[in-house]
């Protein structure tokens, strides 16, 4: 205190006087992040939260209540805050992390951890707690004896890895020797009452853990997206209330001769309020096909005006069917339910191999499947309803910067259509934003924030963009911003895709960047060009030494596009590269990357 005068001291008190609880809370985080935009010697506070290097000093990791999210869509990031708010009410010393900001070989020093994860992929944990997870399981992982932990795990009880990620956590933990405070819950896509059941439960037994409760206006405020750090106005849109938009603009952006059918489209946003930043992800309620909806309706010998239940509100089946129902991807969860009500042979020797299962519903669509089987039963309305799937939104990369488009937002849509049996069949909501929504139709919109793929904050830094397909959609982002900005930094991006002249997406635009200086170089795939394949880690390899100078020169780099093959073998080409230019062994290669990703020099956008 001696810090201040008393004139100072007297003008605080004034205004801390007329604070509510809420306000004195919020103020204590500003007033730490003024600090730290200063000095990051103990606590460093980004634009996305808590600096990756962030540490605590020993007497705070004792007395606090370290929560941590781990996620790909939002959901865990969401429930972390909500419990960090609880907490923060309860009196309790709680600090806020992204998995991807915590320096996690300080994990094992922790005394009260929260682990909020979802499930990415095949069982994956999300992108950005990898660094985490390879280190965990790893010969490198300390023990964690003086830890209790809690483990809220998110998945999908349709797919067969269901919460796996929050399971491989939960129980690496406890084989590192931690102590459990609380059984794991495993939550379902529908879990926000769940959500409010357990966080009452975990605030009570922090209570009774922590021994010294501190008074909320001295507790640590470590959030991410501080509202005081974001150049950006928050705004309430979100998933469960969307912005009404209007498509303004569709193209499409392959020739007819292309097998891929891939469209632009821009958004109207004017007067909404609605931000966001390059990198972030646009979600999209869809609505079904009323021709595949019928279809179905016809196969199960239903009229579509039974009524049903849907949230606790009425309403008839055709309506449920278009706007709540998933009809396009089939599950085992799906397969075995119908098994069980039909009764049907073909469905029942199904469940007796896990591999076929799953065989049969990634290419047996929801309404083949019932023209495939006999239903010895009347499958009822609810009955229906109650076995599909609740239709989620779609996540799009955003393809334009904010302060170069204005009140617009645009996208990267490639249609997926496939024929079964001589029926074309497409995915839901591709086709309904190409096939069905027209100009000035309302689309129900949201920003999901992705601070796990951001630009720089210095525009002197170089960049490498990666990507492939629809994959180039966020690096049109990037670099509008990057020119807006005047940005010193090199430019180099690596697209591929199966032939030149019908699929390079967005060719003028990059031609363009290149022809002015802005894109120092860029580096294309054709896998269908010529008589072997070629794709974006062959080149990555053939441009091995210049890639490794750019790298240890300090460029970022960044990789969008498909998950389980283009991601998977660009990051192995990326280890190769480093293996042998930069002279490790493969070990050593992975950890680099590893730590390239908790530097955040690293980043992908995969899916």
């Amino acid at each position: 205190m001696g810090l201040l005068s008393s004139e100072q001291l007297n003008q605080l008190k004034l205004v801390l006087d007329t604070l509510s609880k809420n306000q004195l809370i919020w103020l204590s985080g500003y007033l730490l992040g003024l600090v730290n935009s200063q000095t990051s010697t103990d606590i460093g506070v980004t634009a996305s939260g808590v600096s990756a290097g962030l540490e605590l000093k020993p007497d705070l990791i004792d007395n606090t209540i370290i929560v941590i999210s781990a996620s790909q869509t939002g959901n865990a990031r969401n429930i972390a805050k909500q419990l960090y708010s609880d907490l923060v009410e309860a009196g309790l010393r709680a600090v806020l992390f992204s998995a991807g900001e915590y320096k996690f070989k300080k994990i094992s020093e922790i005394s009260l951890l929260i682990f909020i994860t979802s499930t990415h992929g095949e069982g994956e944990p999300p992108e950005e707690a990898l660094a985490l997870y390879k280190y965990l399981f790893s010969e490198k992982a300390l023990r964690m004896e003086k830890t209790s932990f809690i483990v809220l795990s998110l998945g999908d009880r349709s797919y067969e890895y269901f919460a796996k990620a929050g399971k491989d956590f939960d129980k690496r933990f406890e084989d590192l020797g931690a102590n459990r405070l609380y059984d794991r819950v495993d939550l379902d896509v529908d879990f926000q009452s769940e959500v409010d059941k357990w966080k009452e439960k975990v605030v009570s037994l922090c209570k009774s853990k922590i021994v010294s409760i501190v008074s909320k206006d001295k507790c640590i405020n470590i959030q991410n997206n501080i509202v005081f750090k974001k150049k950006n106005p928050v705004t309430s849109y979100c998933k469960e209330f969307p912005l009404i938009a209007y498509l303004l603009n569709r193209q499409k952006i392959t020739s007819c001769n292309s097998l891929k059918d891939v469209h632009h489209l821009e958004f109207d946003i004017s007067g909404s309020g609605l931000c966001y930043q390059p990198g972030d992800a646009l979600g999209i309620w869809y609505e079904n096909d009323y021709n595949l909806v019928y279809e179905l309706l016809e196969l199960l010998n239903l009229t579509g005006r039974e009524s049903v239940q849907i949230k606790n509100q009425s309403m008839c089946l055709d309506e449920a069917l278009v706007k709540y129902c998933d009809l396009t991807q089939n599950t085992p969860v799906v397969v075995k339910s119908i098994a069980t009500i039909s009764q049907d042979k073909i469905l029942l020797n199904l469940l007796q191999n896990q591999n076929q299962l799953n065989s049969f519903c990634s290419t047996t669509p929801i309404v083949e499947m019932f023209y495939q089987i006999s239903m010895t039963k009347q499958l009822s309305s609810q009955e229906l309803i109650q076995i599909l799937r609740p239709m989620r939104p779609r996540f799009y990369s955003i393809a334009s910067a904010q302060s170069e488009v204005g009140e617009e937002i645009h996208i990267t849509v490639s249609v997926v259509r496939y024929t079964i049996n001589g029926r074309i069949r497409s995915g839901g909501a591709s086709s309904y934003l190409v096939d069905r929504v027209q100009d000035h139709d309302e689309i129900r919109i949201f920003v999901e924030s992705n601070d796990n793929f951001r630009l720089p904050k210095d525009p002197n830094v170089s960049i490498i963009m990666i990507g492939a397909g629809t994959g180039i959609a966020p690096f049109r982002s990037f670099m509008q911003q990057r020119a807006l900005d005047k940005a010193l930094g090199k430019n180099w991006l690596f697209f591929g895709n199966l032939k030149f002249t019908d699929d390079f997406l967005y060719q003028i635009e990059w031609k363009t960047y290149f022809k002015s200086g802005i894109l120092n170089k860029i580096d294309t795939a054709w896998s269908r060009d010529q008589d072997y394949k070629v794709y974006v880690q062959d080149k990555l390899l053939s441009n091995g030494l210049e890639l490794w100078d750019w790298i240890q020169k300090g460029a970022y780099i960044y990789v969008c596009g498909d998950a389980k093959y283009m991601a998977r073998d660009v990051e192995q080409a990326l280890v190769t590269v480093v293996s042998i230019h930069g002279n490790m062994n493969m070990d050593q290669s992975n950890d680099f990357w590893n730590e390239m990703r908790v530097q955040h020099r690293y980043q992908r956008d995969i899916y």
